[in-house]
């Protein structure tokens, strides 16, 4: 895997680019990515966000900061705004991406209610991805603050470097739908990603979180209708217990079938957006290449990988390396293109 890591370095390399704008910069993993690029001579970073936290979290995983570009800027949105606009003056040929976790949200029947309450939740899910796609704070968001006694203070620089320093593409992490009622008898889903409502007509993994490969196209299609740029897939994966098993040939694997189902059918619906619907479609990373401890759980008997790691939730294990079957499948669908999916 380390080899391919490297690979990846050596493209960023030869593009030249030696200096990124990296905005929310106070993550601790957006930081300690920012510092091995460093290290490794691939680029340079101007940190955006609140500088405060920013040199507080530095601090908490031994990253020096001398010499890093800071620009103070507390507002998330601004700094989002600001870090588009450097990697734009840096090269006007940069893609600047925002990130969200998509899924639709379903109603749970046709209850005007319950339709309206869908509404509600994906707008709320959608509002800041609307100022960095769009430009500007949508009138639903400022009758919300409105109502919370909030009054946003805009000058027309502001609204203008709004406007000026959108976002080129939209990447989102799918997992599932959603589903929300406003009725008080219906059952919640025991899944940990979003609470909402049990859909009746889904299968949910052994964490509650429901599969809804079709509910993929679906989002897909609502954000490129909604903000008509381009869309990266850069999550999605299935949750599970594996158990390692006799390969037969004197090792062991994992005959995780339910993992490749999985990817299959949300592999084949995304094809669809983009062949049958017109969705614009960059590319598709799944969650992910091997197993770690889960961040919504911190189990690390909730695998992802495609690579099993022989470690239990309780820390012990000699972490050796097991491919699964999942593998070798995944190995193709990349040589392919997608286009190999059995």
């Amino acid at each position: 895997m380390k080899q391919g890591f490297d690979d990846i370095m050596a493209k960023v390399k030869e593009c030249g680019r030696k200096t990124v704008a990296v905005s929310v910069a106070q993550d601790s993993a957006v930081l300690e990515a920012v510092k091995e690029a460093k290290e490794r001579g691939i680029a340079d970073a101007i940190l955006v966000g609140d500088e405060a936290k920013i040199r507080e979290v530095a601090d908490s995983i031994g990253m020096d900061l001398t010499g890093y570009e800071i620009i103070d800027e507390p507002d998330m949105i601004a700094a989002s705004l600001k870090a588009v606009k450097l990697a734009h003056e840096i090269d006007p040929e940069n893609q600047v991406g925002c990130m969200m976790a998509a899924g639709d949200y379903y109603p749970y029947c046709c209850m005007p209610e319950d339709v309206w309450e869908a509404k509600m939740q994906d707008r709320a899910n959608l509002m800041f991805i609307d100022v960095q796609a769009r430009g500007y704070y949508p009138n639903y968001a400022k009758k919300l603050f409105e109502r919370m006694g909030l009054e946003l203070s805009l000058s027309d620089a502001d609204e203008a470097v709004m406007r000026e320093n959108t976002v080129d593409f939209i990447a989102f992490s799918y997992y599932s739908s959603r589903c929300v009622t406003t009725r008080e008898d219906v059952k919640e889903t025991t899944g940990n990603a979003f609470k909402g409502t049990k859909n009746p007509y889904l299968k949910a993994s052994e964490w509650g979180w429901q599969i809804d490969a079709l509910g993929l196209r679906i989002t897909m299609n609502s954000l490129f209708d909604r903000y008509q740029k381009p869309l990266f897939v850069v999550e999605n994966g299935l949750g599970a217990k594996d158990t390692l098993v006799d390969d037969g040939n004197g090792a062991f694997t994992v005959a995780d079938d339910y993992r490749i189902e999985y990817l299959r059918a949300h592999i084949e619906a995304m094809k669809a957006a983009v062949e049958e619907d017109g969705v614009e479609l960059w590319g598709y990373t799944p969650w992910g290449c091997i197993d770690l401890v889960s961040a919504s759980t911190g189990e690390m008997s909730k695998r992802y990988g495609f690579i099993y790691v022989d470690r239990d939730d309780e820390g012990h294990g000699s972490m050796a390396r097991y491919r699964k079957k999942s593998f070798e499948w995944y190995r193709r669908v990349i040589a392919s293109n997608g286009e190999v999916l059995d």
